[in-house]
């Protein structure tokens, strides 16, 4: 058995050394052997196959070919110096060159003896070079670990220039399994083995690194894909299953007076069958003994607020207090009028906690609150600040969650001896795949039909030479009496060039709907949040009929009259922003439209977003595209990125293998929830390891 395990240092690996181990840790995050071993090739080369010199041809390919050096010289050039060295084999010759290493390279090369070389061919005045070869004596090459399939490694610039070539962490993995003696622990129980007919965990892993063919590759992957998600699942199902067995929530017994009474008499609109569903699911929660930790996801004006509405007022016949937390002061406002207005007549003391408001006015919120008088508040980050306490809070609303911080949302528990019910809503649709991954812990609620009377956004593209078109439309559509929306990208507040797009629009927009017929707000970061409220209200009130913002509007403001949305340089929008600005519109019963303007220079990914936008306004399929484009780590934002570290699986890719990984955790958990069956003590083992070792609890929401 080895001396080492999978936490020793990968400066005691043969090879290595202190300042190797320094520069692997620093580019790659490989610390111990166990990093090393995780550390998955992502790419294979054929290197069954090799040319002679005659058989080459001018595609650039990388090839392997067996020859001898003849002779070598060293070529100044305008910068510095370049190695040059002449290969040849029977057919004929051709010249390996080496910009970078060239004294070391020289040093080592013996001439005259049989070398393997392998690598990228340029073809130019009519010979063939090969910059920069991997090379290795043909006695060495029949020697080593030889497989069918070449592993490629990630690499960085500055590992490559230290001379950490892909050849050097090959033979980094072969003293590692040699010191392994190739045997690893296996990390599931043998009845999930079987049940999935997988290699073992020695074999799969050896087969990762040195495929003996392409069979044994696709069983390594395969394997190596279902214990990744399946160790993530089984953490999250865990966590979940703690949470409900020990962390105790108040129960909300009875359904009363305030629920009934908003019910019958101030329902604005009939709930629709996915409301109801969501709403029978909030009910059982927290009927229940446990916290209930709901996610409920819905596009923009699915009727996500009317759910929570009803949730608290549940709360409220049970005797306890409520909260919305928004991410901003506009969306904070806008649910408390809101609110505000639908419980007009039911004697509920509502009120709103943003950092404008006023210390008098913040006493009385804060004796309110204390003495149970206050029923529900509603406020930005101001409802987490220590002077905020509550006589007794049943359940806290958190809005558009990815927007805040976990330590934010934990400060809410925080506020009573037991803590509040929580509901976390979101506009932006989470792709199944990551829901499943990263909020795997929360149980989730779907609202995915849309009130009824609402149309569909018609959505185009255009380009600025359309420019004017666009216009006599915005004309055609205030002629209605309808509103408009013109938004300008604003990346970083700070950008000049942002801001100078912003008002560069604004000015064109002025002259070509010019006062006294037309009236234009607008609205921007830079603005005082008296103007901005200002702005809003004018707009509000159909004083204005455009308003030129930024993305300040992205979220908040319920205008049902506004009914067109131009995006200016839509390009510069991720998917998820661009379905976020387009629900500020088709909010009334008249049929909305958005435009998405752009300039002809493209990028393949920019086609797509807008492409997707035109055909779609489903916000689950426009995730699905824009997981795909731009991956978990993205999509996520940096609290959640940590979850997700993924060494070989890829959620996008690999849908089917974590659907059966995480029914497999379920069921693992369901029969054994202490995993201390005999059969599952591998699972145990490893799990534990992982708990030590993952950062995955303290990221998770």
């Amino acid at each position: 058995m080895p001396q080492y395990n999978s936490n020793t240092s990968i400066s005691y690996l043969k090879g290595v050394g202190p300042s190797r181990a320094d520069l692997l840790k620093k580019e790659l995050g490989i610390r111990t052997f166990g990093d090393l071993i995780n550390f998955f090739p992502h790419r294979y080369i054929d290197r069954t196959q090799f040319f002679k010199i005659n058989q080459l041809e001018q595609n650039s390919a990388e090839i392997q070919i067996v020859g001898k050096i003849t002779s070598i010289k060293t070529v100044q050039q305008k910068r510095g110096s370049r190695l040059v060295a002449i290969f040849s084999d029977e057919t004929g010759m051709i010249e390996l060159v080496w910009f970078r290493g060239a004294k070391w390279i020289k040093d080592t090369i013996k001439v005259n003896v049989p070398y393997v070389i392998f690598g990228k061919t340029n073809y130019f005045n009519r010979s063939f070079s090969m910059p920069h070869p991997e090379m290795e004596l043909v006695s060495e090459y029949k020697k080593n670990l030889r497989t069918v399939m070449q592993p490629v490694y990630p690499s960085t610039e500055l590992l490559t220039n230290k001379g950490v070539s892909n050849r050097v962490i090959q033979k980094m993995m072969m003293s590692l399994f040699a010191e392994f003696d190739g045997k690893f622990g296996e990390a599931l129980s043998e009845d999930i083995m079987k049940a999935q007919s997988f290699i073992s965990k020695s074999e799969a892993l050896f087969n990762i690194h040195f495929p003996k063919s392409h069979e044994l590759l696709s069983k390594a992957q395969a394997r190596l894909k279902f214990e990744e998600l399946f160790y993530i699942q089984l953490q999250l199902i865990r966590k979940k299953m703690i949470r409900k067995s020990k962390i105790k929530g108040h129960p909300f017994k009875k359904v009363g007076n305030y629920f009934n009474s908003f019910y019958k008499n101030n329902l604005p609109f009939e709930l629709t069958n996915a409301q109801k569903r969501v709403l029978k699911e909030i009910r059982k929660d927290v009927g229940s003994n446990a916290q209930m930790n709901r996610l409920l996801q819905g596009d923009v004006g699915s009727g996500k607020t009317i759910v929570a509405l009803l949730a608290m007022l549940i709360a409220l016949d049970n005797g306890f207090q409520a909260a919305i937390m928004a991410p901003t002061e506009i969306l904070a406002t806008q649910h408390y009028n809101s609110i505000l207005e639908l419980v007009e007549g039911l004697n509920i003391n509502v009120r709103l906690l943003t950092g404008s408001v006023k210390v008098k006015e913040r006493r009385v919120i804060h004796e309110e609150l204390e003495n149970g008088s206050l029923h529900i508040l509603i406020g930005t980050h101001a409802l987490i600040e220590d002077k905020v306490k509550f006589k007794n809070l049943g359940i806290a609303v958190i809005d558009e969650q990815h927007r805040f911080g976990v330590e934010q949302r934990s400060k809410l528990w925080q506020k009573n001896e037991l803590p509040p019910h929580i509901l976390v809503m979101t506009a932006t649709p989470i792709p199944r795949t990551l829901a499943m991954s990263v909020y795997g812990d929360l149980d989730i609620s779907v609202i995915d039909e849309l009130p009824p009377g609402r149309k569909e956004i018609a959505t185009a593209h255009r380009y600025d030479k359309n420019r004017l078109s666009v216009f006599k439309f915005m004309r055609d559509e205030i002629e209605k009496g309808r509103q408009v929306y013109v938004v300008y990208p604003l990346i970083q507040e700070s950008q000049k060039m942002d801001y100078k797009d912003l008002m560069d629009g604004y000015e064109s927009i002025t002259r070509e709907f010019s006062m006294p017929k037309y009236q234009v707000s607008i609205v921007h970061g830079k603005m005082k949040p008296a103007d901005k409220e200002y702005e809003m209200n004018r707009f509000l009130k159909r004083e204005t009929q455009i308003m030129v913002a930024t993305t300040v509007i992205e979220v908040g403001v319920n205008i049902p009259n506004a009914s067109v949305m131009v995006i200016e340089s839509a390009e510069r929008f991720g998917l998820s922003q661009l379905h976020q600005l387009r629900g500020r519109v088709g909010r009334g019963a008249d049929q909305s439209y958005c435009i998405l303007m752009t300039s002809f220079k493209l990028s393949a990914d920019a086609k797509i977003r807008l492409q997707t936008m035109v055909d779609t306004t489903d916000g689950f399929e426009i995730a699905d595209v824009d997981l795909k484009l731009r991956g978990p780590g993205n999509l996520m934002g940096k609290q959640q990125s940590g979850v997700l570290n993924l060494k070989i699986a890829d959620i996008t890719k690999d849908v089917a293998i974590l659907s059966k990984a995480r029914v497999v955790a379920f069921e693992t958990l369901q029969e054994d929830p202490s995993l201390e069956k005999e059969g599952n003590l591998p699972i145990r083992k490893t799990y534990l390891g992982i708990q030590k070792n993952s950062a995955i609890w303290s990221n998770i929401s």
